[in-house]
């Protein structure tokens, strides 16, 4: 028996975020104080996927702007999170679900407060 393949497509502006676990410091080093803990107004977790962003309009749309017309590509506003950010969000605008036995939270960009990005400098 074949088994079809899973996969998440995240859409728009939204963000596909595993959180971390309750604790007062971020696995990055970035300290929660109790009060915001306590609020669960911020969270924090690490960036799985990221949506295509915002679509662009073209200048002649006829009467459904979301269908694209033939031979016409949509095109999009990038995001500014980027896979593997370690990102503090809105708790009270996520979407909590659950993917193959593994929780995540889903956000739109506008509830990212900060992004912690690594870069690593293979030259050195």
């Amino acid at each position: 028996m074949m088994r079809a393949k899973k996969e998440l497509l995240v859409v728009g502006d939204r963000i596909l975020i595993s959180t971390e676990s309750e604790k007062n410091r971020t696995e990055s080093g970035l300290f929660l104080p109790p009060g915001v803990k306590e609020k669960e107004e911020v969270r924090g977790g690490y960036v799985v996927k990221v949506g295509p962003g915002y679509p662009i309009p073209e200048a002649n749309m006829g009467d459904e702007p979301w269908s694209p017309k033939p031979g016409n590509e949509i095109r999009y506003i990038p995001l500014q999170v980027e896979v593997g950010d370690y990102a503090l969000f809105l708790g009270n605008q996520a979407i909590e679900i659950e993917f193959e036995n593994k929780k995540y939270v889903v956000v739109p960009q506008s509830a990212i407060l900060v992004v912690l990005r690594q870069d690593f400098n293979l030259e050195e």
